[in-house]
């Protein structure tokens, strides 16, 4: 099943008025072909068919619409039903700046500490870019896809079994709803 094909968007005409004459294909273009058999679905497949639905979200990739409805179908019926954290789950300590996941602790910088725990003291509601620019980092004049780098960071830090933050598409991010996160305030 071919799920993605990146290319550079042509320029447009700034002018309306005149219809520019498509060109042929001039730039680099990669074709991804993803094997979606009846094999178990690796943690790495699934975060691949994450990214390149995340890039097709953000208009730098081109997807066909039957390729990414039948690609969203088949990892949504492969994927687990539930992926449970360790014991304990994932708390924030804000009073010492840490943050465990079950008996261990995941290092943080600041941004990203800042990042989770505005998202897990505001669940269930979504935040553009922009707003999680001036919440978070304090400042809307920064380059909105800072967001999108810290929060990928965040997901590569905990792991594809950690549900953490979820990404609605064409608006930005909010706490999962399966996180598991306890906001610890005397620790």
């Amino acid at each position: 099943m071919s799920v993605v094909a990146l290319t550079t968007r042509p320029a447009r005409s700034g002018r309306p008025d005149r219809a520019v004459p498509p060109r042929p294909r001039t730039a680099p273009t990669v074709t991804i072909t993803l094997d979606l058999g009846s094999g178990p679905l690796t943690p790495g497949l699934a975060r691949l068919a994450e990214l390149l639905d995340e890039l097709a979200a953000s208009g730098e990739a081109v997807v066909g619409p039957d390729e990414h409805r039948a690609a969203r179908t088949v990892l949504g019926l492969r994927r687990p039903a539930t992926a449970s954290p360790p014991v304990g789950g994932l708390r924030i300590l804000t009073g010492t700046r840490r943050v465990r996941l079950g008996d261990t602790e995941i290092t943080l910088t600041r941004i990203e500490y800042d990042l989770l725990l505005f998202l897990a003291e505001h669940p269930r509601r979504v935040f553009t870019r922009l707003q999680l620019l001036a919440n978070v980092w304090g400042y809307e004049h920064a380059v909105a896809r800072t967001v999108d780098v810290h929060v990928r960071r965040l997901r590569a830090k905990f792991g594809p079994d950690t549900p953490l933050v979820t990404t609605v598409y064409g608006v930005g991010y909010r706490l999962a709803d399966d996180a598991a996160i306890t906001v610890d305030r005397d620790a």
